[in-house]
């Protein structure tokens, strides 16, 4: 797989028109789904923020219906180069959108979560904060996580103890990768499937409220005439 993919930027869902000086959150939605499925979440996350809910740039095989990030079928099946592919169009699409935005985090679930934290390893300073939910990190190394360790941006990864649609071996790798290249908090939900609960949003919402805080936090530039 190396075409170069594209995500459809009239297909994105934004939930203010007047974003350019906010901080900017980007939800990712699943395999199957599309940019209205995260779009919901709006009334769970903090205020002060414009959120742009995207749409995947590749159809899933018929007659499943949605988009998709990457392929999870044959032989190039959630392999590493696959999820690098979309999280590079989402880094392209990102070099437009965001522009303005004082700061960027992505909220991602399942596949979209493997794109968020790819997304952040090949640009470690581009994004500050990942909410990675029933997802995971993909396996094979990239050159700029050892930059990734340095940063340790924040990351939030929420699952639940009965998800059984992420192979253990993901789920495993990423309990042990995580930690040592980001400033990690998350949670394991006791009894929920490959899904979101209400449980998981309250603490996705305290997880943003922090990271906008730390903005908030930020000295101002300093303008006086030297």
């Amino acid at each position: 797989m190396s075409e170069i993919l594209t995500i459809d930027d009239a297909a994105t869902r934004w939930s203010t028109p007047d974003r350019g000086a906010l901080p900017l959150l980007v939800l990712l939605h699943g395999y199957g789904a599309d940019e209205h499925d995260l779009y919901g979440l709006i009334p769970y996350l903090p205020d002060g923020i414009a959120v742009a809910s995207v749409a995947a740039p590749l159809a899933p095989p018929w007659p499943m219906p949605g988009r998709s990030w990457y392929p999870i079928e044959g032989l190039d099946g959630r392999s590493s180069a696959a999820v690098t592919l979309a999280a590079e169009a989402l880094l392209r699409w990102l070099d437009v959108a965001a522009a303005g935005a004082p700061s960027v985090a992505l909220l991602g679930f399942s596949q979209g979560a493997a794109v968020s934290l790819q997304a952040l390893r090949l640009a470690p300073h581009r994004i500050d904060a990942v909410v990675a939910l029933s997802g995971y990190a993909a396996p094979e190394p990239l050159p700029s996580d050892e930059v990734l360790a340095t940063v340790r941006p924040p990351v939030f990864w929420g699952r639940g103890t009965h998800d059984e649609v992420i192979p253990p071996a993901l789920i495993d790798h990423t309990a042990q990768w995580l930690p040592g290249h980001v400033e990690l908090s998350g949670r394991v939900y006791t009894g929920l499937t490959h899904s979101i609960s209400e449980e998981e949003l309250r603490d996705v919402h305290r997880f943003l409220s922090t990271w906008l805080d730390g903005l908030d936090a930020e000295p101002a530039a300093d303008t006086t005439p030297s």
